[in-house]
């Protein structure tokens, strides 16, 4: 018997029953299939990870369903790590890469097989069962469209044992808190894992030609996204945030896979809260919203795009500056994005320019290079300027400092440049008129051979194309 809810008014199952359920289905196996797109790009992650731990067993995990109430689940996402190695987006799967005696690795991708007809856990187990949650590819499907082997997931735990067992010199590697399980079953050192996590995160810091493409197709949904969201303005007067929230979820569904993150519709004084989620509060005309959203593709990369739009669609002369000079400083960062700059020189070009300007309005005592050099801007540009962009919204996070915030940049690198100045509602070290104003500006930009790329450039940028363009997407009050 597969678990039931405790409550449920049915606990047994007859013999009769049973029986019944078990005949009578159609072989729905797909022989036609082919290998997936991504796979070939995959192996050859596979292989530079392999060639980095020569000798190494290698375990991936994606990941398993975490409970939100009761019986019902979070929508499941995937490890970065197992999705980038494999372009599978299985629960409980897990990738293992068995080191061969004449060098090299083998790989095997261990997944949850097709429902058994035969046990009943088709049709009784709510978790798996795919009565309950629809058909997964069979194991042979699987391995055609992923183009490796593919074994019963089930199976995992007890052939990492014995694979352990029986070569107990060769070091394990697993990718740590993904897979509770999975780690209770092989015991590997904690600081070597840290160290394959490490590599994955920099195995990602240049984006193939396939990852470039669905970027791309990332970022042209979300311009798409934030163009329906202009469109329905004004039902978002008169309701709130939300409205913008569920415009661009819209979009990000029909499009792609999800939202790349938790949408910023910050109107008003909420666009000085960096990371402002709650989505509830009112849109105002002659306020500014700040709109901070990503399109995930079905292949989960994301966009991360940013625009500050004046909700009435004309910006006020003060708006109007304050977004003029964010502009120019993302403009600054922008021009510094090239192969061989230093990662932060896009950082440092647009604070530089952000730290003249609020000395320019008298904000901050100057000269604006002191104030630069002791950080005296941040106050009100808050965070860094950007961070690279791939499978998550801020990609390559574990990655060494040398290999990101002090590493040069390379061609096929993707990230965000997104200055912006926040003037708090409670600030008194600013005229009144400033108080609660928030702006940013953010594009996707991709590092190419020569210079760059501005993946969303399919959005307007400064003040005058924006109103132009606001114009052009809503009707005459």
């Amino acid at each position: 018997m597969y678990r039931d809810r405790k409550n449920s008014l049915g606990p047994t199952v007859s013999d009769e029953l049973a029986a019944l359920m078990r005949q009578g289905w159609a072989d729905t196996e797909r022989r036609d299939l082919e290998e997936a797109e991504q796979s070939p790009y995959a192996a050859r992650r596979r292989a530079a990870l392999c060639a980095r731990f020569p000798g190494e067993r290698l375990v991936v995990p994606a990941g398993n369903l975490k409970v939100r109430a009761n019986d019902s689940h979070y929508p499941f996402r995937p490890s970065s790590e197992y999705v980038h190695l494999t372009g599978d987006q299985s629960e409980d799967a897990v990738l293992v890469l068995e080191p061969r005696a004449d060098g090299g690795h083998e790989a095997t991708a261990y997944l949850l097989p097709r429902s058994d007809r035969d046990t009943g856990e088709f049709w009784q187990d709510a978790a798996k069962g795919e009565l309950w949650v629809g058909r997964r590819n069979s194991l042979a499907e699987a391995a055609t469209l992923l183009g490796l082997p593919c074994r019963d997931v089930r199976l995992a735990a007890q052939e990492l044992r014995a694979a352990v067992a029986a070569a107990p010199r060769t070091p394990t590697r697993m990718v740590r808190g993904y897979d509770a399980g999975l780690e209770a079953a092989v015991e590997t050192d904690g600081e070597r894992d840290a160290e394959l996590k490490t590599a994955l995160s920099e195995l990602r810091l240049v984006k193939d030609a396939w990852e470039i493409g669905e970027l791309r197709k990332a970022c042209e949904s979300t311009v798409r996204g934030f163009t329906d969201v202009v469109r329905e303005l004004a039902t978002a007067v008169a309701t709130s945030e939300r409205w913008i929230e569920g415009t661009f979820f819209r979009r990000a569904r029909l499009e792609g896979n999800d939202v790349g993150y938790g949408s910023i519709c910050a109107a008003g004084e909420h666009a000085t809260i960096m990371h402002w989620v709650r989505n509830d509060g009112e849109v105002r005309p002659g306020d500014l919203l700040l709109l901070d959203a990503g399109v995930e593709t079905r292949t989960l990369y994301t966009a991360d795009v940013t625009r500050t739009l004046p909700v009435d669609g004309t910006f006020t002369p003060l708006q109007r500056r304050i977004y003029d000079a964010v502009y120019e400083a993302q403009q600054a960062g922008i021009d510094a994005v090239r192969p061989g700059a230093r990662y932060r020189d896009f950082h440092e070009a647009a604070q530089r320019r952000l730290a003249r300007k609020l000395v320019e309005w008298g904000l901050l005592e100057g000269p604006a290079e002191r104030v630069h050099r002791l950080g005296l801007q941040r106050r009100f540009t808050m965070a860094g300027t950007g961070h690279m962009l791939g499978l998550d919204v801020h990609d390559c996070a574990t990655a060494r400092r040398e290999s990101y915030a002090d590493g040069t940049l390379r061609p096929g690198m993707v990230l965000t440049v997104e200055p912006g100045l926040y003037f708090q509602p409670d600030d008194l070290t600013v005229p009144a008129e400033y108080r609660g104003i928030g702006v940013r500006i953010e594009d996707d930009i991709l590092v190419t051979a020569d210079g760059n790329e501005n993946l969303s450039a399919g959005l307007p940028r400064t003040s005058a194309e924006v109103e132009t363009w606001m114009r052009s997407l809503t009707p005459p009050r």
